[in-house]
């Protein structure tokens, strides 16, 4: 190129893009970016019509301006090159959520959108794969969505990206399809008639204390207080979570899963029953463990063999485990009138109030007793 009279080149206009052959036979691509510079593709190509793609995808970056320089965008990598280099920095997370994470990432996200440049990722394509999911499993689409978030928050912050593409508002948020009519008090009953003896009281405690399945099978001996001055009380320290074939012990799902749950008076007899009959003597022997081995956590499979049919013969086959929870609309008075007892204590039903707020008025008083610890 000839130089201009005051010595400097003329610059070709953002865009411009040429390929050569080189020696050895491969096509070089190179195009002029929008900062004015010429950029040359970081790899070779096989045949021009593919060095030719690469700079129509150069161009249309800049035409929906997601356009980077390209050694940039070689250090970026693909959304899987990030994904995986972003789970393995998550060394702070719980087996599980790590688990969940993955699970997400290689389920959902990186068939679509994995072999796209981390930084030509843009709202309209996150959209598109966001449709792409559909509406059959609404949470699960949720989840995967907020695990991407997540991970395209931190290649933010790691300065891969100049801003998250996610921006799908309520995205994160699924409305659950599944709304259970809560059980009575009499499907409750009928339901514990049908368990197996061994698993009675793990019901009774799942419907009126409110404890989540990881809650459950991790409570022992010692986190029983059936004595208590200021009424019977369990108290919640731990959760267990089965990942990779191997059940891991942690803390409870948050920060407030940390608590001291009441016991309603009718459901003490069946828990003390159950003490004297299936649990081991030591503090730290599970209240709910395995039929076949003591030592060893029940599993949700386990649970589920015993737990379908007793559903059934309450006439509730639409009902999960985890519904019991959720136990509004159950009378205290028709309780009180099956279990005999007359109790002030009794938990209300039907008041919208959830375990915690029906235990606040025992809680404190539960805090003060003492060997709060299975171990202790």
């Amino acid at each position: 190129m000839a130089p201009r009279a005051n010595g400097s080149r003329k610059r070709r206009p953002k865009g411009s893009g040429a390929c050569r052959q080189l020696p050895s036979g491969r096509w070089q691509a190179s195009i002029v970016g929008e900062d004015g510079l010429r950029h040359t593709a970081p790899q070779t190509f096989d045949t021009k019509m593919d060095a030719d793609d690469w700079l129509a995808g150069q161009v249309d970056d800049m035409e929906i301006g997601t356009w980077a320089p390209p050694s940039k965008v070689a250090r970026t990598g693909t959304v899987e090159d990030y994904a995986y280099q972003w789970l393995a920095t998550k060394t702070d997370l719980r087996p599980r959520t790590l688990a969940e994470y993955r699970r997400d990432l290689d389920n959902r996200v990186l068939p679509t959108l994995g072999d796209v440049q981390l930084r030509r990722l843009t709202p309209a394509i996150i959209r598109r794969w966001y449709a792409q999911q559909g509406d059959a499993a609404p949470s699960a689409r949720a989840h995967a969505y907020d695990t991407l978030r997540n991970m395209l928050n931190a290649a933010v912050e790691d300065e891969l990206l100049d801003a998250n593409p996610c921006r799908i508002r309520g995205a994160s948020r699924a409305k659950s399809r599944h709304k259970t009519r809560p059980a009575t008090v009499a499907e409750i009953e009928a339901m514990e008639a049908a368990m197996p003896e061994r698993y009675r009281a793990m019901l009774l405690v799942a419907a009126w204390c409110g404890l989540r399945f990881g809650e459950l099978t991790e409570l022992r001996r010692g986190d029983i207080d059936l004595d208590d001055a200021a009424g019977a009380v369990l108290r919640v320290r731990r959760a267990v979570v089965k990942h990779a074939g191997r059940y891991v012990v942690g803390d409870p799902k948050s920060e407030a899963g940390v608590r001291d749950v009441a016991i309603p008076p009718h459901v003490v007899p069946a828990i003390r029953g159950h003490l004297d009959t299936f649990v081991g003597l030591r503090n730290d022997a599970l209240l709910f463990p395995s039929a076949g081995d003591p030592t060893r956590h029940l599993s949700q499979s386990t649970l589920t063999k015993v737990f379908y049919p007793a559903r059934q013969a309450a006439g509730r086959p639409d009902l999960r485990w985890h519904d019991l929870r959720p136990d509004a609309g159950r009378p205290a008075g028709s309780a009180r009138a099956l279990h005999g007892s007359g109790s002030d204590d009794l938990p209300a039903r039907g008041a919208g109030q959830g375990p915690a707020d029906r235990c606040s008025n025992v809680r404190d008083r539960a805090r003060r007793s003492t060997g709060t610890s299975p171990m202790g």
